[in-house]
């Protein structure tokens, strides 16, 4: 395969190198609405949505804006036209480019992330990044529109206010029975069917799937006391925890949709712990949260209400009532590896996974 500077397939140049605070910011269903995309890797580089101005230009729709500084080579195909931040790029193909090639770029220039860092970043050098002259054959096949996209509903057409002043503190041991994980060393694993959840960031916690027993029930929440602390993940399925991970068994009757709303109330109290602080479980026991109310208890209706009023929240494939999570079978050493993937996928239904999108827009209301 033929390589190129990126500069032979596009035209580069900064945008709008606007500053937030000078912009009005408004909803999306604004009628004069437009994306600001700034140097964030989340939410498609989108950080806001502000009102249109007569003074600025607007950066063309199928084009792909790249963040030379902050998140360095964040590389996004923007489907709408947009305005930009400081030290972003805009690129605009010299030719005529599927959604599927310039998608396959914005990976290209991804994989240049690691040549980059807060004091080397892109905007000399980014021109001059190799990339394939063409979409590459086996690419060729793609089809983008058979991709299954979640659904963007929600599963209530009643607006829920998110509005926290007449929250109350409650302790996470009048909530939750917590347990620790267990150590399992990398040496001691082997590729099977069981969930491995590590003190990780990304994945709902998933580091890999190993050939033993299930030491935590599903319908749990996972918290990391080490490593990326305070992560919270809901687990819907039965899971092997490691010793760097808290697992809380609720005392209530708890469902995936409260689950979602307690784990990013959780998320929120990272700021308190870090490397040499950390979130073990006697300190845990004795944390607080926040939570809405009702007769002096958490309001858990109105968390699940709230939950299912979110966009994307209709993809989340369980039960409506009572999730219902299958027990995994162990499997044996003598299945190939194929056998294992075929019985993996066949336990673990993706969707069951939460939508990145979902999680982040969630994380965003709550910070509002």
């Amino acid at each position: 395969m033929k390589l190129v500077p990126l500069n032979i397939l596009f035209d580069i140049k900064y945008g709008n190198s606007l500053e937030l605070i000078n912009l009005q910011v408004c909803s999306k269903e604004h009628p004069g609405a437009i994306n600001f995309v700034s140097r964030t890797e989340k939410d498609n580089g989108i950080s806001a949505f502000v009102q249109r101005t007569e003074e600025e230009q607007e950066n063309p729709a199928n084009t792909i804006s790249v963040a030379l500084g902050g998140s360095v080579l964040s590389s996004f195909l923007q489907p709408e036209p947009y305005y930009t931040g400081f030290h972003v790029f805009v690129l605009s193909p010299k030719k005529p480019m599927s959604k599927l090639e310039l998608l396959f770029y914005c990976q290209c220039i991804r994989a240049n992330k690691y040549k980059y860092n807060y004091g080397r970043q892109a905007n000399k050098t980014l021109k001059d990044i190799l990339v394939p002259s063409q979409l590459p054959d086996e690419f060729q096949q793609i089809n983008l529109e058979k991709i299954p996209l979640p659904a963007s509903k929600p599963l209530t057409s009643e607006v829920v206010n998110l509005d926290t002043a007449k929250w109350k503190p409650f302790k996470l041991e009048q909530l939750f029975d917590i347990k620790k994980g267990k150590r399992l060393t990398k040496e001691d694993m082997e590729e099977g069917a069981t969930p491995f959840i590590g003190a990780i960031d990304s994945n709902n916690g998933y580091r890999e799937f190993i050939n033993e027993l299930p030491i935590h029930e599903g319908n749990t929440i996972t918290v990391n006391y080490n490593g990326s602390v305070a992560e919270a993940f809901y687990q819907p399925l039965p899971f092997w925890a490691s010793d760097d991970v808290n697992v809380l068994y609720p005392k209530f009757k708890m469902n995936v949709y409260m689950a979602l709303f307690i784990a990013t109330i959780i998320e929120g109290e990272k700021y308190r712990f870090n490397f040499g602080r950390k979130w073990h479980k006697e300190r845990m026991d004795k944390s607080h949260i926040y939570l809405p109310t009702k007769n002096g208890a958490p309001d858990f209706a109105y968390m699940e209400k709230f939950i299912k009023s979110l966009p994307y929240v209709s993809s989340l494939a369980v039960e409506r009532k009572e999730l219902i999570t299958p027990k995994p079978k162990v499997l044996q050493k003598k299945e190939t590896p194929s056998k294992q993937k075929k019985e993996r996928a066949e336990q673990y239904d993706p969707k069951l996974k939460i939508n990145a999108d979902f999680d982040t827009a969630m994380k965003s209301l709550f910070k509002k």
